[in-house]
């Protein structure tokens, strides 16, 4: 595509596709049948990774990291990139979002964002607040806390995003007390100081995926056994060789703990499987529950098990200029 014709030369905000939705409901297929219909009509396309386990390169087969095969020659971005020593948080994420989004459309392309990770797509479309590091010392103390003791101390120092939290979420409780401890303002305060976000500089076209819970849930256990016979052993055992911080975000990523054990001897094969297919179908669970409340109300959505028979997948995306 030309640039003379590109929409930033015509006056109007650049496109952005983004497929969200929870694990195993086929966003990376629809994000490549949607850069393909593009390419078919004569305009560029480049898939950006929005999962926060695909970002890793010692990942690939326990992330479900498309193939090569899996891409049909559609350009894939920031799949693999970050080594597993390394976290990579989504404020680092989201600026690599930004840099690959801003030189697809250099060259005249359409950038298609695709992944699970809320956290990620909220820090790239609406910006990060620009919150004050927290003192270490205050940190340690909460998070030494009992959580029903920290619960009770954030419904004293900040009532308001204590009455939006379980009582008993360990780490989201223990974040909103430590920063209004240790900042002095609670995390709304600085929520609503949000900057770098690029969501009101786009023409964003996004589609959220649904699914049947029997549905979503059997292929996460399909997905997990094959991962498993697919090599995935092999890449725990690779990851445990280097020694890495147990903390580190590759390494508490769903199948590695479930597999280890195993290879020590803790658990079963069978055993193991049944404790990944679990953790999956549970993570699966968080994330549906967060795409139906989070995203706005106009963002479209659509039922992840009928999108195979959907020959136009651009009809989903009906704000959209493929050309």
């Amino acid at each position: 595509m030309s640039t003379a014709t590109s929409p930033e030369t015509r006056g109007e905000r650049p496109p952005l596709a983004l497929i969200a939705g929870p694990t195993a409901s086929g966003k990376s297929d629809l994000a490549v049948r949607l850069a393909l219909a593009a390419i078919a009509q004569g305009r560029r396309a480049v898939v950006i990774n929005a999962d926060s386990a695909q970002v890793y390169a010692d990942l690939r087969v326990l992330s479900a990291r498309p193939s090569g095969e899996d891409m049909r020659g559609v350009p894939h971005r920031l799949f693999g990139t970050w080594d597993a020593g390394v976290a990579c948080s989504a404020p680092q994420w989201a600026a690599a979002a930004r840099a690959e989004i801003a030189q697809a459309h250099a060259e005249g392309g359409l950038p298609i964002l695709v992944g699970g990770t809320g956290l990620y797509l909220q820090t790239l479309l609406h910006g990060i607040a620009p919150m004050p590091p927290i003192d270490p010392g205050v940190r340690a103390k909460v998070r030494a806390m009992p959580v029903g003791d920290a619960y009770a101390e954030l419904v004293r120092a900040d009532p308001e995003r204590a009455a939006r939290l379980a009582p008993a979420d360990t780490t989201r409780v223990a974040r909103a007390l430590e920063v209004v401890r240790s900042t002095g303002h609670p995390l709304a305060y600085w929520q609503q100081r949000r900057e770098g976000g690029i969501g009101d500089s786009m023409a964003l076209s996004p589609l959220v995926l649904g699914a049947d819970r029997d549905w979503l849930s059997a292929r996460c256990d399909r997905r997990f056994e094959a991962m498993v016979a697919g090599g995935a052993a092999d890449e725990v055992s690779a990851l445990l060789a280097r020694n890495l911080d147990p903390m580190l975000p590759a390494m508490r990523a769903i199948g590695v703990r479930e597999i280890a054990a195993w290879q020590a001897g803790t658990l079963t094969r069978a055993q193991a499987i049944a404790a990944g297919q679990l953790a999956t179908r549970q993570y699966a669970k968080r994330q549906a529950t967060w795409f139906r409340n989070q995203p706005p109300a106009h963002w479209p959505r659509a039922s992840a098990e009928h999108i195979a028979g959907i020959a136009k997948v651009e009809t989903l995306f009906p704000n959209l200029r493929l050309t």
